[in-house]
């Protein structure tokens, strides 16, 4: 009995607790956590506690992008490209009546860039190849603070890939301009932009290079003097900012040298000076008024400085003069070596062209050259012409081929891995020369193709002195010391270009 009244008890017990937690709304959780002792999540302080100097940096860098972020602006483009119908007239009359109903038509597309604010009112500079082909009211920017604006185009330059655009709106905040010649190898750099359509995004990286050329994708006599940096590029981050830690624009990311599409440690940016001198012009009046050399270059290795008597590797090599230009005008010579601008040193067709583009056409410029074993200098006035063309990198046609009757005497050098035969008279008077040797033959991984001698190379001169047959370039040659290095003249039909060769006793 008194058992049957205890396990009563205890049942009316149990219910009345479990009742009550059905009216409190406790849950099953709630129950093992009655009889569960309590437990902390996380440690109670950071396992690590920095330097003071870097939290410094890492405040310097916070404080730089926050600074750097409302100077960015995302651009959306909207472009037409004409679609041409195939007309196959050997397609059925079906076909036919296709065509005739449905005529050629413009395609539209869209795509994406960035730009950095310049002015407080609204210029705002980007990459050309952002804006090409863009419809009338097609350029769209979107500001930090999500306003969105209808821009129009003030102008571009696609030598330097940079464009110019104008929304109205006042009170904008505007990028610092970096001092150029303060940017050095190995500072820490931050690219600004919208790639992939993320909008207002920061990477960080450095300096990797000054005055690098790149691979180009636009083709053509670009000015290529680039500011390589390994911060994260990537499709959309064209036209927006390299800044450094100060908060300053450095240059403006135009570029990625892939292999997969994607960024893969290489990118490059139009340093700062640059952009501006061609910024203002185009805000000037939309358009480049650019001077020109008038000159085809080359780099100067090795070889070449010791065929030309150089002290150390250095300047810029003239490998041919553009007819009328303002180099050939000023007396500047095939061969020639073009060591400073205004006294300050070149050193590289990218650089050459870089210097160039500070001045108009109509402007006077210094060059001090190497000839024959010295120092000279000539003034140049610079000319514009319709390309726009400031110094171009190029060198003769080496894979032109043409049939050129071969000599019952040529001469084969062998440690050279080239032959040469006399000039024809009809080649002759085809080139506007009296005298020359025609390149025959080049053996593949010689010397001479190493160094870019092509076949139907027309040489003029070696060392600066006539070549009037194949036994003139053997006696040439043959004087030469082991190791000691030849230069030949090339003639094209447009251009000259210059191929030094290091020689032996042959």
């Amino acid at each position: 009995m008194k058992r049957s009244i205890l396990i009563s008890i205890t049942l009316l017990g149990l219910g009345i607790f479990i009742g009550v937690l059905l009216v409190s709304n406790f849950s099953i959780g709630d129950i093992k956590n009655i009889f569960a002792q309590d437990a902390k999540l996380g440690a109670d302080v950071a396992p690590v506690t920095p330097e003071s100097s870097v939290t410094a940096l890492n405040q310097a860098m916070i404080k730089a992008s926050e600074a750097i972020l409302p100077t960015v602006v995302y651009i959306n483009v909207e472009t037409e490209i004409k679609r041409n119908r195939p007309n196959n007239e050997d397609r059925d009359g079906f076909d036919n009546w296709f065509r005739f109903f449905m005529p050629d038509e413009n395609w539209r597309s869209r795509g994406s860039g960035s730009g950095v604010i310049i002015s407080s009112n609204g210029y705002i500079v980007t990459n050309s190849h952002v804006v090409d082909n863009a419809i009338k009211n097609g350029i769209k920017v979107q500001t930090f603070d999500k306003k969105e604006y209808t821009a129009k185009l003030v102008g571009k330059d696609p030598y330097t890939d940079l464009a110019v655009i104008k929304i109205e709106a006042e009170n904008l905040p505007v990028a610092h301009f970096a001092d150029i010649n303060t940017v050095k190898v190995g500072e820490i750099v931050f690219a600004v932009g919208n790639p992939i359509g993320l909008s207002h995004t920061v990477t960080q990286g450095i300096v990797s290079a000054i005055g690098r050329g790149s691979i180009s994708r636009r083709g053509g006599a670009n000015i290529e003097h680039y500011i390589q940096t390994d911060a994260a590029i990537n499709p959309g981050n064209s036209g927006g900012g390299l800044f450094n830690i100060y908060g300053s624009l450095v240059g403006i990311n135009t570029a990625i040298a892939t292999e997969t599409g994607g960024f893969m440690g290489y990118g490059f940016a139009i340093p700062v000076d640059l952009m501006k001198a061609v910024v203002e012009d185009l805000i000037d009046d939309g358009k480049i008024n650019r001077g020109y050399i008038g000159v085809f270059i080359d780099k100067v290795d090795e070889v070449v400085a010791k065929g030309m008597n150089l002290p150390r590797v250095q300047g810029v090599l003239v490998q041919g003069l553009v007819e009328n230009g303002a180099a050939k005008e000023a007396g500047i010579e095939t061969g020639d070596i073009i060591l400073e601008v205004d006294g300050k040193e070149v050193n590289s067709p990218s650089e050459l062209q870089s210097r160039i583009v500070f001045y108009k056409a109509g402007d006077k410029v210094n060059l001090t050259i190497w000839r024959d074993g010295k120092k000279i200098n000539k003034v140049v006035k610079l000319k514009s012409r319709d390309d726009d063309d400031v110094a171009v990198s190029k060198g003769g046609d080496d894979n032109k081929k043409e049939s050129e009757p071969k000599s019952n005497e040529p001469i084969n050098f062998e440690k050279l891995g080239f032959t040469v035969a006399p000039l024809s008279n009809a080649r002759k008077k085809e080139l506007g020369v009296e005298y020359g040797v025609i390149v025959t033959e080049v053996k593949r991984f010689s010397p001479a193709s190493d160094r870019g001698l092509p076949v139907s190379a027309v040489i003029i001169e070696a060392d600066r002195k006539p070549v009037k047959s194949p036994q003139d370039l053997k006696k040439m040659i043959e004087s030469k010391k082991e190791g000691e290095v030849i230069v030949l003249n090339i003639k094209f039909q447009d251009t000259n270009r210059i191929v030094a060769l290091q020689v032996g006793k042959s």
